[in-house]
C-alpha cells in the first residue's frame, strides 16, 4: 500500500448472478486493506440481471455486442465515478494485470481527464496463479470459483462471451447453475423467435448456433466432445 494513500473507495457493480463466495471474498479484502488505510467497499446495481437485460433490450449478448456489460457494469460504474468523484483528487486503479496492457491504454485514452492507474501491469508482473498465492500469504481464502478451476469470477461463471471449455465446466462443477441458465437462454430463444445462443459449434468448418441444452445432451453422450481451449470471458467493466 502507499504510505500517502488514506482513503480507498472499493466499487462493486453487482450483476445479481454472482457467486455467492464473491460477497464473502469483498468483504475480506476490504478488512484486509483496511489494515493499511481506511477502505469503504459499496456496492451498486441496476436491479436487473444479465437475463432482464436482454429481454429488456431484446438481444442476447455474444462475443461481438454485450449489453449486460455495458448496461450493468460500464454505464454503473462511470455514472458512479461522474457523481460522486473529482478528477482533480481521484485516483482510478483498475484491476488489470501486464497480460491486458491494451485495456489499460484504451481506457486512459478515452479518458484523459481522469488519473489512471493499474498497479498489476506494473512489475513484477504476476500472473494469476501468483495473485492467489499471494491472497494467500494474506490470509485471504481465495473465491471458490478459482479453486473449482475458473480463470475469472464474473456473473457466477456464467458470461455470454466465453466459450464451450467454460460452459462445460460451469454443467460439471455447478450443475444447477448451468441449469438455470439453459432455462433462461431457452425462453429467450422462445420469447425472440429467434436461433440466437451463447455457444458456437464449429464442426466440420461451419459456424452455427449451439444452444446450452442441446450442448449439455451432446456431452452426456460423448463427455469430451467441445473446444477444450475456448474459455474467454469479458472485460466487462472496463471494455
Amino acid at each position: 500500500m502507499r504510505s500517502d494513500v488514506k482513503h480507498i473507495t472499493l466499487l462493486f457493480a453487482d450483476t445479481l448472478i454472482e457467486d455467492e463466495d464473491l460477497y464473502r471474498f469483498l468483504d475480506d479484502a476490504t478488512a484486509n486493506i483496511n489494515r493499511d488505510c481506511t477502505a469503504t467497499l459499496i456496492r451498486i446495481a441496476d436491479g436487473r440481471d444479465p437475463w432482464q437485460v436482454f429481454e429488456d433490450v431484446k438481444y442476447l449478448g455474444n462475443t461481438r455486442i454485450d449489453p449486460c456489460s455495458r448496461i450493468l457494469k460500464r454505464d454503473l460504474l462511470n455514472k458512479w465515478r461522474d457523481t460522486h468523484c473529482d478528477p482533480g483528487i481521484t485516483r482510478l486503479h483498475f484491476g488489470i494485470d501486464w497480460s491486458e496492457s491494451h485495456r489499460i491504454d484504451r481506457i486512459k485514452a478515452r479518458t484523459p481527464e481522469w488519473n489512471v492507474s493499474a498497479p498489476l501491469c506494473q512489475a513484477p508482473y504476476l500472473d494469476k496463479p501468483a495473485l492467489l498465492s499471494w491472497a494467500k500469504t494474506e490470509n485471504l481464502q481465495t473465491p471458490r470459483l478459482y479453486d473449482l478451476g475458473f480463470f475469472h469470477n464474473n456473473c457466477g461463471g456464467m458470461c455470454v462471451k466465453s466459450g464451450q471449455a467454460q460452459y462445460e465446466l460451469l454443467l460439471r462443477t455447478l450443475p444447477a447453475r448451468y441449469a438455470y441458465h439453459e432455462k433462461k437462454e431457452g425462453e429467450l430463444r422462445k420469447k425472440l423467435g429467434r436461433n440466437i445462443t451463447i455457444l458456437r459449434d464449429r464442426t466440420g468448418g461451419k459456424t452455427r448456433p449451439l444452444s446450452l441444452k442441446e450442448f449439455r445432451l451432446r456431452l452426456q453422450e460423448q463427455p469430451d466432445l467441445f473446444d477444450k481451449f475456448e474459455f474467454g470471458g469479458c472485460g466487462c467493466a472496463v471494455d
